[in-house]
């Protein structure tokens, strides 16, 4: 959807290299609007930019918005040699590359967990976190569909990924992704067909899309499963350090998330020194579908307010 680039940010969409543990170079997809301090968005699980496109143009007014695609999401490369722990590392190299000051992030979902495992090893990169709907506490995959998806095997996927089967039977996939995002949202009115049509582009015309997917599915139920049995994983290593972040935090929760229910919200809060928490009425796990409004005013709110030393 290289309109969306185009219509939101000035430049368009833009790529950005990040280097790999093993020194491999793969590039995202990101865009930028307005100046001033710098925010940074970072969507959750199978999801990509798009999914900011309420919040971007007002922030864009007071501050520089960069969004960008997590790797293998959205329009950002889909390399083969990939693990689910390079997301803690990929943050760090966004801000180091295109901000000059700590940045603000705003991130959702499993980009509340990725930002967090970055805040303890770079508490310098921040300067405020907001964190939305956060899977920073899961015992397990949060829907059926993803669950179906991470046991299919990879390579079944992939030949039916690379073979573009999913194209000719796109209005049937998004007709599965419509019904199915009904778990995600407070009421089913606030699914809309331009919204699905955006949030399912990319696997549709992007080839290694679902596969990535999936392989990010299957890396994240192994995280669980480690977290389980007291193995190394990183779920478990944020949950040793959240004591450690002391970066101003606003924790954004949905009353009504079906996926991580708040009483997660008040946990994470619990465990954050510098945190407040703040309930979302009338809203499910995605929180930027259903209280995008809601969210605005908080956050602006939040960084408007002086940063009380902690204690």
């Amino acid at each position: 959807m290289e309109n969306w680039w185009q219509k939101t940010f000035p430049e368009g969409q833009k790529q950005l290299p990040i280097r790999n543990p093993q020194g491999e170079i793969h590039y995202l997809a990101y865009g930028e609007i307005g100046q001033g301090q710098p925010i940074i968005f970072l969507h959750g699980i199978g999801s990509w930019s798009y999914s900011w496109r309420q919040l971007i143009p007002t922030l864009a007014e007071k501050y520089r918005v960069i969004a960008f695609d997590a790797t293998g999401h959205g329009f950002s490369e889909k390399p083969f040699q990939w693990d689910i722990r390079h997301l803690q590392q990929e943050l760090p190299q966004v801000i180091e590359a295109l901000c000059e000051e700590p940045p603000i992030v705003i991130a959702q979902s499993l980009g509340g967990l990725v930002s967090l495992a970055s805040a303890i090893d770079y508490p310098d990169y921040f300067s405020r976190l907001v964190l939305i709907n956060a899977a920073v506490f899961p015992n397990e995959l949060p829907s059926f569909g993803m669950r179906w998806l991470a046991g299919v095997p990879l390579e079944l996927v992939k030949g039916v990924d690379h073979a573009r089967i999913v194209k000719p039977l796109a209005p049937i996939v998004r007709e599965v992704v419509r019904f199915a995002r009904r778990d995600v949202v407070s009421n089913p009115s606030m699914v809309t067909y331009e919204d699905v049509y955006a949030l399912t582009y990319p696997f549709i015309e992007n080839t290694g899309a679902i596969a990535h997917f999936t392989q990010t599915l299957q890396q994240a139920a192994q995280e669980i499963a480690y977290l389980e049995n007291n193995e190394p994983n990183l779920i478990s290593y944020v949950h040793q350090h959240l004591a450690d972040i002391t970066i101003p935090t606003l924790i954004l929760w949905g009353d009504q998330d079906q996926w991580f229910p708040l009483e997660h919200g008040k946990k994470l809060h619990e465990s954050l020194p510098n945190s407040r928490l703040e309930v979302l009425e009338n809203c499910g796990h995605d929180a930027t579908a259903c209280a995008w409004e809601q969210i605005e005013k908080k956050v602006l709110n939040f960084l408007t307010e002086s940063v009380q030393p902690t204690t």
